[in-house]
């Protein structure tokens, strides 16, 4: 398993149309469920008078938690194909909403998987995409004259701190990237 994985870093927007049927695309970064009801529920009062609101999300960096949903559309017309364009980007952590005015006249089965994918594809390419790295806590217990020895290992691999304390019994909590956490609990491990 690798420990990095590609997403967006910021809200992005995209647009197509076809035979007066308007699709908006918007492309958020998310982190969990909770947030991705939140946005969807935007979405929906937002666009209250819209026809469909369809969406497709991808969660961890596995890429295992997923889904893709049509909202009334014909099955698999709308959600697949913005799920294709997620998936072909290698993207995760990712939600994409793809809202549909529509516009009298009937698309087909195929004209909406154009329309949806070509939205979504539209909303990526306005996108900044990142890659970050998968991290793993490491949460460690010392004495204070122990804490020369903690804080040269900790220079030395540079995890993200995310909380230090330190009294008569210090406690460090540290972030970093997964492939490198099991060699810096071994070399804590070592001062004892």
């Amino acid at each position: 398993m690798t420990d990095e994985f590609k997403t967006i870093s910021a809200t992005s927007e995209g647009y197509y149309t076809e035979k007066r049927s308007k699709f908006l695309a918007f492309a958020h970064h998310v982190e969990n469920h909770d947030e991705i009801k939140l946005i969807l529920a935007g979405y929906r009062k937002k666009y209250y008078d819209a026809r469909h609101v369809c969406y497709a999300y991808m969660l961890g960096a596995e890429r295992a938690d997923f889904r893709a949903n049509d909202d009334g559309e014909p099955s698999s017309t709308a959600g697949k194909p913005i799920l294709g364009q997620i998936n072909s980007n290698e993207l995760t952590d990712i939600l994409i909403v793809v809202v549909r005015y529509y516009g009298g006249v009937n698309l087909g089965t195929s004209g909406l998987i154009v329309a949806y994918r070509e939205a979504a594809a539209d909303a990526l390419a306005h996108a900044k995409m990142e890659l970050r790295q998968v991290e793993e806590e490491v949460s460690y217990t010392f004495t204070y004259p122990q804490m020369n020895d903690v804080m040269r290992i900790v220079k030395d691999m540079n995890p993200r701190i995310i909380s230090q304390t330190y009294d008569n019994t210090c406690v460090i909590r540290m972030a970093i990237r997964k492939s490198e956490a099991q060699q810096l609990r071994d070399r804590l491990a070592k001062l004892l």
